[in-house]
């Protein structure tokens, strides 16, 4: 069998290595976008579960998956006052593998809190966009 050149090596091998690596950019952006849309799907449910079940539903998805998924508010209300305010998840000081539910108990109102006490808080839910408008603080002597 004769050896085969150079040139014929780079006609025969190059056009095949261009196909799998086209194939294989291909699949890794189909799998990107799998895990988004499974990130998206479970934070939906984890929301859908809060809303009817008025508890931290666990397990729960990380902030991390909720981020990539694109649910990246977080609604919640103290359990005092009924204050509702929504919390951009990524602004939480906290490693992206922690789970949601993990974040109920930190958080405390300060609307109604003393210096010695503040009221717990329960989470409603997870949305895509800020839905709750933030409070817009008016001076007395103002006009409005």
């Amino acid at each position: 069998m004769p050896a085969m050149s150079t040139k014929s090596r780079e006609v025969i091998f190059g056009s095949r290595i261009r196909g799998a690596k086209i194939r294989a950019e291909g699949a890794r952006e189909e799998a990107i976008k799998a895990v988004r849309e499974a990130d998206r799907a479970e934070a939906e449910a984890w929301s859908i579960r809060m809303e009817g079940y008025v508890g931290p539903a666990q397990p729960s998805p990380t902030i991390g998956q909720c981020l990539n998924g694109g649910y990246s508010w977080m609604e919640i209300e103290c359990n005092r006052c009924k204050t509702c305010v929504s919390i951009p998840l990524n602004a939480i000081r906290r490693p992206r593998d922690t789970s949601i539910w993990k974040l109920e108990g930190p958080f405390r109102c300060r609307s109604c809190g003393t210096r010695r006490y503040k009221p717990p808080v329960h989470m409603i839910k997870l949305t895509q966009e800020r839905e709750i408008t933030p409070y817009i603080w008016v001076h007395p002597d103002y006009d409005r």
